[in-house]
């Protein structure tokens, strides 16, 4: 089968840090639950619970407010404690709800009820959806909803993506879940498909992966729709909107195949859908890569969302040495985590503390004009310049006009012999408009 790959740039980004992805681990419920009003890329949750009321597992506690807003749920039974607020590493602030554990489950370790859903009309489906605060779990936390309405405009067909590149070792959890929870993937994307009028299922996965991709094609075989693979290349960042639709793109004209607008969803975000819709369950948990360099026993694990940072690395044995970075999500693109006390939220797929010496470690050092850079850059362009000319080093060129074309990989500052923050302060100075 031909494997399609994106032509220009990219690297080969391996970490020996990460976890195995063998299997998961259940993580201890935690005694004290932070949910944060934001886990989605919209303005905050209105609250719609008071210190001192109980809550019930799955319950509603916040309501989301207008586009990009999405609804936020008790992961836990128990009492609200107290709220909290606290700045993250972009100067944003959050607000959360604390509930101490207390009170039965009626979710975990009970019988799931099973909710037929095939009769059900596409408008119905994405209202369940919306309900229960389904979010692109893999990316920026876009509400799945939002990304329905969007489609409406659309005046082609449309066609589901099911990505399953795993170009960054990081994914571990994404590829860990897919393994475990294949039949939900493979159901929740028969619903995403229903509820946005697609036309199609398009499979992408990675060229390493191909008995793994064999199995959800044969688990869709019986699907409404028709169901097509893509063996894509796995040299990062091929799973990027803009890598993974120029290898679509060119897989649909030498088939003969017409995919339309194309909407991606990872396999999280499927199984979250698919519990949503057939078990009438709000994201209650998810699995989480648990590494790096600093932790005691990198595991893969199923976190209860609101569950402290701090907590989680405990349950991986703690720290070999004091870390020096501590971040969340794939340290090429991840965010910094500025107290241990932030809780694990609905994107965060991988959580990770290191010692000196691994990527993003300070240290920098003159750029030596080696041109690494340049030829992992994806989109073609000149990082050393468009860097020196951000900190005054460099004139103005026509080179330096195309910093808006940079989507912020990390492949330059993976290879940069100097450390240099170059995509960090590309994206930075291109959203300022400089």
């Amino acid at each position: 089968m031909k494997i399609y790959s994106f032509l220009r740039g990219g690297i080969r980004y391996t970490d020996t840090t990460v976890p195995p992805r063998d299997s998961s681990v259940t993580a201890f419920l935690p005694g004290l639950s932070i949910i944060p009003l934001v886990q989605h890329v919209g303005s905050k949750a209105n609250p719609v619970v008071s210190i001192g009321d109980r809550v019930s597992e799955g319950m509603l506690i916040g309501r989301g407010q207008g586009l990009g807003s999405a609804n936020i749920h008790a992961t836990v039974p128990g009492r609200v404690v107290r709220t909290v607020s606290w700045k993250m590493a972009e100067g944003l602030t959050n607000d959360a709800l604390v509930i101490k554990l207390d009170g039965s489950f009626d979710k975990l370790g009970r019988h799931e009820e099973i909710f037929p859903w095939q009769s059900l009309p596409p408008f119905e489906l994405q209202r369940i959806i919306a309900e229960y605060g389904i979010v692109e779990m893999e990316g920026s936390g876009r509400p799945v909803s939002d990304m329905f309405y969007s489609l409406r405009s659309a005046k082609d067909p449309v066609s589901l993506v099911v990505r399953c590149v795993f170009d960054d070792p990081w994914l571990a959890a994404d590829y860990v879940l897919l393994r475990e929870r294949l039949a939900a993937v493979a159901e929740g994307s028969r619903i995403a498909a229903r509820a946005g009028r697609m036309g199609r299922i398009v499979l992408v996965f990675s060229r390493r992966e191909k008995e793994l991709a064999q199995l959800l094609f044969d688990s869709l075989a019986r699907s409404e729709f028709p169901v097509t693979l893509v063996l894509a290349g796995s040299r990062y960042p091929q799973r990027n909107r803009r890598e993974l639709e120029m290898v679509l793109r060119r897989f649909a004209v030498q088939e003969g195949i017409e995919l339309g607008t194309i909407l991606a969803l990872g396999p999280a975000t499927l199984a979250a859908i698919h519990d949503a819709v057939k078990l009438k369950k709000p994201i209650l948990s998810r699995y989480v890569a648990v590494g790096g360099s600093a932790i005691k026993k990198p595991q893969v694990m199923k976190v209860r969302i609101g569950t402290r940072i701090g907590e989680i690395f405990a349950e991986c044995g703690g720290f070999v040495d004091k870390p020096r970075r501590i971040g969340s999500g794939s340290p090429l693109l991840g965010r910094a985590v500025v107290d241990m006390d932030e809780p694990v939220i609905k994107t965060s797929f991988a959580i990770f503390a290191f010692l000196s010496g691994q990527l993003g470690d300070s240290g920098r050092n003159k750029c030596t004009g080696c041109g690494e850079c340049r030829a992992v850059c994806p989109v073609g362009l000149d990082p050393e310049i468009l860097y020196k000319y951000m900190n005054g080093s460099e004139n103005r060129d026509s080179r330096t006009g195309r910093a808006a074309e940079c989507h912020g990989c990390g492949c330059c500052e993976v290879v940069c012999p100097s450390r240099l923050p170059l995509s960090t302060s590309i994206i930075r100075s291109a959203l300022m408009g400089n």
